[in-house]
């Protein structure tokens, strides 16, 4: 599935619509799920004390290369979060990290 069905251009930016799995084994990046439409992540913390939340906000940053924030979900496994880019820009960012991770 496409990464344009889990991404929207608002005033401001992008957002990207996620689903977290906390405590795996290596943090990274998956494909969209076509059921949810939402890009699949995974992080290494516990989704206590917003630990999960944190490194879900640096794992993104690392590849985006700018602050994101959550926008909605901070409590879900299924999120919103706000980057200050462009869509096309975020979309290809996205891209090359998953080619890189294939």
């Amino acid at each position: 599935m496409a990464l344009s069905t889990v991404l929207r251009t608002v005033q401001g930016g992008t957002e990207i619509d996620i689903m977290v799995t906390p405590n795996a084994k290596e943090p990274s990046i998956g494909e969209v799920d076509e059921w949810r439409h939402r890009l699949a992540i995974k992080v290494r913390a516990v989704p206590s004390e917003g630990r999960a939340n944190r490194e879900v906000c640096k794992l993104l940053q690392d590849i985006l290369g700018q602050k994101v924030e959550i926008l909605r979900g901070a409590l879900d496994r299924h999120k919103t979060i706000m980057v200050p880019l462009e869509e096309d820009e975020v979309r290809e960012k996205l891209e090359e990290a998953l080619a890189q991770r294939r």
